[in-house]
């Protein structure tokens, strides 16, 4: 008899509902969510026939957490439904649009016991993939907490003190580089910055890790932070600087956050078996091919083909037809960190590769735009990478991109 498991979990407690292949309800439970509530789980599919041989499969509306790497340790399967399809599930078993606990759970096993082939088990990944993913989640999400301080902090520059940033809109990191957050924090207001002298800045350049070109970089810094601007009112002025300075730590934070993310995510992706694959493509390094490993982990049987790598990516298009209607557009439903990545990475491959770049060049001369170029460039790479790993093979620039050959000039006799 095949039974299956759902759990509808909570941050305190987790309702679960176990029902046979008739959809009949074998056993129900409320758990806390501790240890004891994890016995008492494996205790409750243990009286329902759980055995080595033939786990119980268990469906849940999520794929984090410490119940789900428990029970994953114990080798179960362990699907994660997405929480809007279990919606559209459940109003298969009420027309009133009841909810409670319970019926979530109900409503989980038995998306199972009729629907399971439609539904995926999360990958067997190794545990130093899922450690590459933590720190490579991490570290992204980092850095977008960086860019989202750095937003602030030149919004609200820009109110009183226009010409710092017109001091650093040259430099690549702009005012998140070192140099402009150390000359920030010692002048928050363009009285304070008028008043920096040469020693001061040099003194400034040296603290924040510059070496060359110093006596030049001071006196241009000293020129342009002396610059004529618009001022506020001098007591407006020292109140925005002084939030200046508590935007400043937020945005210190976040560097030194990014910082240390990026090591430790490169030295654990490093260690990985599959990364001297990975970055031997174009346009990946430690850190964008920790986050490529990240989303498609290293259990090679979760896409059995390149299409559905490609499908997950958001690569590949998707084709709505119904009667005479047929339209192909760019897919929204995706993993949104793999799509995120996969445009760094199809951008920074065109000055890698020249097949690269003469396959965006022809996209591009076919009528795509630049996004819809990048897309497709970054969809013939997935396509790559899933066969480089399945073979254990690295890149090979003639076999992705094989050079087509010259047309042949036939002379009529």
């Amino acid at each position: 008899m095949t039974i299956t498991c759902g759990v509808d979990w909570a941050s305190d407690h987790h309702d679960v509902a176990l029902v046979d292949q008739e959809g009949t309800l074998l056993a129900r439970a409320r758990i806390a969510d501790d240890l004891d509530g994890l016995h008492q789980l494996l205790e409750l599919l243990t009286t329902h026939g759980d055995a080595v041989n033939a786990p119980v499969p268990i469906a849940i509306e999520t794929s984090r957490g410490l119940l789900v790497a428990c029970l994953r340790a114990t080798g179960r399967p362990i699907y994660a439904i997405n929480p809007m399809a279990a919606a559209r599930y459940r109003d298969r078993h009420t027309v009133t649009r009841k909810k409670s606990d319970h019926l979530d759970a109900m409503v989980l096993a038995n998306i199972l016991r009729t629907d399971r082939a439609a539904h995926r088990p999360l990958p067997d990944d190794s545990e130093l993939a899922r450690a590459v993913a933590v720190l490579a989640r991490a570290q992204q999400d980092a850095v977008w907490d960086r860019t989202q301080a750095g937003n602030k902090l030149r919004s609200h520059l820009r109110e009183y003190f226009p010409g710092f940033l017109a001091a650093f809109q040259h430099k690549r990191e702009g005012i998140s580089g070192s140099v402009a957050r150390a000359v920030l924090a010692a002048a928050p207001t363009p009285e304070q910055a008028a008043k920096l002298t040469r020693p001061q800045l040099r003194t400034l350049l040296k603290k924040s890790g510059r070496e060359r070109g110093i006596e030049t970089e001071a006196e241009r810094l000293r020129a342009a932070l002396r610059v004529p601007q618009m001022r506020q009112p001098n007591q407006v002025e020292q109140a925005m600087g002084c939030q200046t300075v508590a935007l400043l730590r937020q945005l210190n934070a976040a560097c030194t956050s990014v910082e240390d993310l990026t090591e430790a995510t490169a030295e654990s992706f490093d260690t990985h078996p599959d990364a001297e694959i990975i970055t031997s493509f174009p346009g990946l390094g430690s850190v964008t091919g920790a986050r490529v490993l990240a989303e498609i982990g290293d259990d090679r049987s979760r896409f059995t083909d390149a299409k559905g790598l490609k499908a997950f990516a958001g690569a590949a298009p998707i084709t709505r037809a119904s009667g005479r209607s047929l339209a192909v557009m760019a897919r929204r439903v995706k993993n949104q960190r793999l799509a995120s990545v996969g445009y760094v990475w199809a951008f920074a491959s065109l000055t890698a590769s020249p097949g690269a770049r003469a396959h965006y060049d022809r996209r591009r001369a076919d009528g795509d735009r630049h996004t819809a170029a990048q897309r497709n460039l970054f969809n013939r790479m997935l396509g790559c990478l899933h066969y480089c790993l399945t073979k254990r093979s690295p890149y090979d620039e003639q076999a992705a991109f094989p050079t087509l050959p010259a047309p042949q000039l036939t002379i009529a006799a």
